[in-house]
């Protein structure tokens, strides 16, 4: 078995589509819409099998920004110590903020923490 997709809730489905597909080389479909419900939504794809689907509804708009149970970040293996260096500074530049600088773990993973555009947390790995 593998996982098919990890999907997100959003408040700005097209920045978020444009944040994952510009800085992780994701591939986005045609945005799906369902007028009745209030609901669309972009399967972003990536080199590899796992996908994010991003989805908003009209009537979903409350966000929790502190440590809950559940979900507790998306991690991108980007390839190397090189990359994650790389990466986290253009992430810095483009004014995302970084929550944990470029750093070998305790289990072994070379790593830095970045928030996307609504908060939810983003490791590179190496």
């Amino acid at each position: 078995m593998m996982i098919d997709h990890i999907a997100i809730w959003v408040e700005d489905l097209e920045k978020m589509r444009e944040f994952y597909c510009k800085y992780f080389d994701g591939v986005s479909n045609q945005k799906y819409e369902n007028k009745i419900k209030g609901f669309e939504s972009y399967f972003i794809s990536f080199d590899g099998a796992t996908r994010i689907e991003l989805m908003k509804r009209k009537d979903i708009e409350e966000r929790i920004y502190k440590e809950i149970l559940g979900l507790a970040h998306l991690a991108f293996k980007v390839g190397s110590k090189e990359k994650v260096n790389e990466l986290t500074e253009i992430f810095r530049k483009d004014g995302y903020k970084i929550i944990g600088e470029p750093r070998t773990t305790g289990d072994g993973y070379y790593e830095s923490v970045i928030l996307d555009p609504e908060g939810n947390r983003i490791e590179l790995v190496g």
